[in-house]
């Protein structure tokens, strides 16, 4: 786990004035990954870069240039060098150790603090791209991706719409419950998302029939990458779960209620789930969320305490996290009438049951195999509140309790050309405030 260095001081400043703005996502202590292009690029192959304010740093074109070499860190060189190959992060996180990127943050922030050297300076600014300029790639190559249902205020909500006497299943407090997603229809932050066609058996006296979704949502959850995977066979301990991540995303984990309803007995979630699932670009890592670490969620007195196998001192006290999480909606008519998104709801990730580690450490228990890029996502992010639930069947009540927009529509499930944009944030006294950029899909009509 990540302690608190230089590159976390407050009173860092960064030559790129935008760093700089209070409100910013990308001051000079977050230096998130990424993989773009210029928008103008077509088919180019995508670039590594880090966001810095209003601009990407092109670092790859950078190191191309020679502007910035790290020959006396050669893992870092080897690391970069193959992106020629691979030009995701797969390949150049796979088998480098943590602290082989803790070092190339380091450098990073001597290259754009505001004491840098002239001539880097100079040479950096001519590879500092607007970010409107550019469109973004998923930053890994996601071979295999798991879901969470670890908010136990959320799995509380649902569980009493369905089982008002019964609302959370024995396992719950045992077990991180979880599923494993679909990976082909993991797509990045500003991607249309098609409504989806699936058998709807909403009337319990007539057969199903095969329509397409009526009860659309979105769900609100952190994401999070495996940097080190492990062998097969070989489980990794709860004390050397954090070792195993890399850094952590926005998902929208996009859910088909109606289709979920009638297909989920006995096995669980599929077509409800596999059409579409996305992500924001940016890969803020584990030690720019270092400041921000929180004890692990105080469960009540008569629950279990976790068993011994996802039990760690040092994660019960530093294993949450504190990420301030925020959803949006903007229909059509919003948009033609300029009306800005609505905010839905706010959460935050220390209200998790379960932690990111535990999470992991349960998932490799009985041997998995996890593999650099693997995503894993939280489940929904709901708090105690109305006003913090997480997705729009709790925000509803399935329904129930429509929500009225500002242009005077009417929501109780998502509706055609309506889009969601969910955002993330850091923010804690005597640190600067970090981000997380945007996770954004809007909805088409299914095909016909």
């Amino acid at each position: 786990m990540y302690s608190i260095n230089e590159t976390h001081d407050p009173n860092l400043r960064s030559w790129v004035e935008s760093a700089n703005d209070p409100v910013t996502d990308f001051p000079i202590q977050n230096l998130p990954f990424c993989m773009f292009r210029e928008k103008s690029d077509g088919y180019v192959r995508p670039r590594l870069g880090f966001p810095i304010g209003d601009f990407v740093f092109d670092y790859e074109t950078c190191r191309e240039k020679e502007v910035l070499r790290h020959d006396e860190d050669w893992e870092i060189e080897k690391a970069l060098s193959r992106f020629t190959y691979d030009f995701n992060l797969t390949s150049a996180v796979e088998g480098v150790g943590a602290e082989v990127f803790s070092t190339l943050r380091n450098h990073l922030v001597q290259a754009l603090r505001m004491e840098a050297d002239e001539r880097v300076r100079g040479k950096v600014e001519k590879v500092l791209v607007p970010i409107s300029e550019l469109e973004f790639t998923a930053p890994f190559q996601i071979h295999d991706y798991t879901d969470f249902y670890c908010s136990i205020y959320h799995a509380t909500n649902v569980g009493s719409m369905f089982r008002p006497d019964n609302p959370l299943m024995p396992n719950y407090k045992y077990v991180p419950i979880g599923y494993h997603g679909r990976a082909s229809s993991i797509v990045v932050s500003g991607t249309d998302v098609r409504r989806p066609w699936g058998q709807n058996r909403s009337d319990a006296e007539k057969p199903p029939v095969f329509i397409p979704c009526k009860n659309l949502d979105y769900e609100m959850e952190l994401g999070f990458f495996v940097g080190k995977g492990n062998e097969l066979g070989q489980p990794i301990p709860i004390s050397e779960a954090e070792e195993h991540i890399f850094g952590v995303c926005l998902v929208n984990d996009w859910s088909a209620r109606d289709i979920q309803a009638w297909e989920y007995q006995p096995l669980g979630p599929f077509l409800a789930k596999n059409f579409a699932t996305t992500v924001s670009p940016f890969v803020v890592t584990m030690e720019a969320l270092a400041p921000f670490r929180t004890p692990a969620f105080e469960r009540d007195p008569d629950d279990p305490q976790p068993l011994p196998y996802l039990h760690d001192q040092q994660n019960q006290r530093f294993g949450g996290l504190d990420i301030n999480l925020e959803v949006y909606i903007q229909s059509e008519k919003m948009r033609e009438e300029n009306i800005e998104p609505h905010l839905l709801s706010r959460s935050n990730t220390k209200d998790l049951y379960w932690t990111i580690g535990q999470m992991l450490t349960h998932h490799a228990s009985g041997g998995c195999n996890l593999q650099t890029g693997d995503l894993m996502a939280t489940g929904t992010v709901s708090g105690k509140e109305k006003t913090e639930r997480g997705c729009l069947l709790e925000l509803t009540w399935r329904g129930s309790e429509p929500l009225t927009l500002p242009s005077g529509e009417t929501r109780r499930f998502l509706e055609d050309g309506d889009e969601v944009i969910m955002k993330g944030f850091c923010e804690r006294e005597g640190f600067r405030r970090i981000g997380f950029g945007e996770c954004r899909g809007k909805i088409l009509p299914a095909l016909n």
